[in-house]
């Protein structure tokens, strides 16, 4: 499917669409989520909640979105949080001048590189105003930060976070004083983040306002050798493509414990999260062919992060970076120990010295995997002389589990479907009801929307207590009776049973 499919499907279902759309002046890259996309992203939240943070035991916090200047000046965002912008010297057009170069060299541009190269790349290529074919001018670093004043006399200067992981490293000391846990330590935390993004495009893909899903480890240096839970994941095959060596860009499966021994990685404590991260995105149902961990050469990592894996997935757009594995060492301990003068080691029991702890860090787009689940789940098939479209994504994230429909809007048909309907949320599943229309667009709009399962409540209903139960993919049709249904939805939902095994 196409992102053009896809944006219609948002609008058309209002999954997403701009933000303030009645003003034609609205800036872009702001969005807004609608009912049924803020269900979806919800329960990629809950999946990652329970998958994710509880299961490994992380804490979670919520930390504010707007930060006193010295935070920002500690962890170096406004010295060196900035893109490289170009401007139109005829209509004043604004690009980004590394993605302009690597949309017509057809390559990757590292992020370090210099604005006077970029410059002179721009020059040479003969590169010109998408827009009006004008010359376009000298190429200057531009700070995405928000900037605002707080108080009442305007006088504070305070930013809008461009990225969660500050909060955290804010949240440490108390958090590792207050919770008597040991390291290491993963604090996550879900929430938005702000970026002056110079070119906002692509709806969800480079917005300026965006959610991360973010978790921070805090461990012991010493022990970056050491991973509880290791015995679980040392022969599981961690996606990799390197950027040395003979496999040079390939993707190719290398167990954890491989991994850890060819010294692919710094230590199993690095293999385990790589390992924790890929399953988690596999079951969200992406195939694991199309996901790769991209290892980054020194000058396209963040100038903090001495190892960094870029986890992508392969979708319409190509490959899409979805999750960002940084070994950021103790650069933002010590650089907030520093500005704010408060002492962040911390002495491990059994220890004599004290030691600022190191940070291993997964940080998840929560827009982009939104996007990715709806672009790999979108599919259309040819049913007869008709095209069917439906989104085929996992019964935990789907807005709804089920569609009740009465099958004509008589004979006590819809009392009955109101029964079970009320019957179904009172036991905390996700039904939806409707009435209206054909049965066949009723299907047809919830195959839309993602919701794997169906209700038909028809006259044999009020005979013998059964319903007919129909799968959104294959479009199989059983009857179930209406006192096991609950049983039965639960099941499939957790994914304990699959359609196929149920018995009429």
């Amino acid at each position: 499917m196409s992102l053009e499919d896809l944006n219609n499907l948002a609008l058309r279902r209002s999954l997403y669409y701009p933000a303030a759309e009645i003003y034609a002046n609205a800036p872009g890259g702001f969005l807004d989520y609608g009912p049924l996309g803020l269900k979806i992203r919800n329960q990629i939240v809950n999946a990652w909640r329970q998958q994710f943070v509880e299961k490994e035991g992380f804490m979670e916090v919520d930390g504010a979105q707007i930060l006193p200047e010295p935070v920002f000046q500690a962890s170096g965002h406004i010295q060196n949080f900035n893109d490289p912008l170009v401007q139109c010297t005829k209509c004043h057009s604004v690009y980004r001048a590394d993605k302009l170069l690597e949309e017509r060299l057809e390559k990757n541009i590292p992020e370090s590189t210099p604005v006077k190269e970029l410059h002179k790349l721009i020059e040479k290529e003969k590169i010109q105003c998408a827009k009006c074919k004008g010359k376009l001018g000298e190429v200057k670093s531009f700070n995405m930060m928000m900037a605002l004043k707080i108080g009442a006399t305007g006088t504070q200067n305070a930013y809008l976070r461009p990225e969660t992981c500050q909060t955290i490293f804010l949240n440490f000391d108390r958090l590792y004083k207050t919770m008597r846990t040991p390291l290491p330590l993963g604090i996550s935390q879900v929430g938005k983040s702000f970026r002056n993004e110079i070119a906002p495009r692509n709806a969800l893909l480079r917005a300026r306002e965006f959610y991360q899903m973010e978790t921070e480890i805090f461990f012991n240096p010493q022990r970056i050798s050491e991973a509880k839970n290791w015995e679980s994941v040392k022969k599981y095959p961690l996606q990799l493509m390197l950027h040395t060596g003979k496999k040079k860009d390939t993707v190719m499966p290398v167990a954890c414990a491989d991994a850890v021994q060819e010294k692919i990685v710094s230590g199993k404590l690095v293999a385990y999260v790589l390992a924790r991260v890929q399953q988690w995105y596999e079951y969200l149902g992406i195939p694991r062919e199309k996901l790769r961990f991209r290892e980054l050469e020194k000058d396209a990592r963040a100038f903090y992060a001495a190892e960094t894996w870029d986890f992508e997935v392969e979708t319409s757009q190509g490959w899409l970076e979805l999750c960002a594995c940084n070994y950021r060492t103790d650069y933002d301990l010590k650089r907030h120990a520093e500005y704010s003068k408060k002492d962040l080691r911390v002495k491990e029991e059994g220890s004599k010295e004290a030691f600022i702890p190191h940070v291993f860090e997964v940080s998840m787009g929560l827009d982009r995997l939104f996007f990715t689940v709806l672009d790999l789940g979108l599919k259309t098939k040819k049913r007869g002389p008709e095209e069917r479209t439906y989104l085929d994504i996992k019964p935990f994230l789907a807005p709804y589990l089920v569609a009740v429909f009465p099958l004509v809007n008589k004979d006590g048909l819809p009392e009955k479907a109101h029964e079970i309907y009320d019957e179904l949320r009172t036991r905390s599943l996700d039904a939806f009801f409707d009435s209206t229309g054909s049965i066949g667009k009723r299907y047809a709009r919830v195959d839309e929307i993602g919701a794997p399962f169906a209700i038909t409540i028809d006259h044999q209903t009020l005979k013998d207590q059964t319903v007919t139960l129909r799968e959104r993919n294959s479009l199989q049709q059983k009857r179930v009776p209406v006192f096991e249904l609950h049983r039965k939805l639960w099941d499939l939902k957790t994914e304990r049973a699959a359609f196929e095994s149920i018995k009429e």
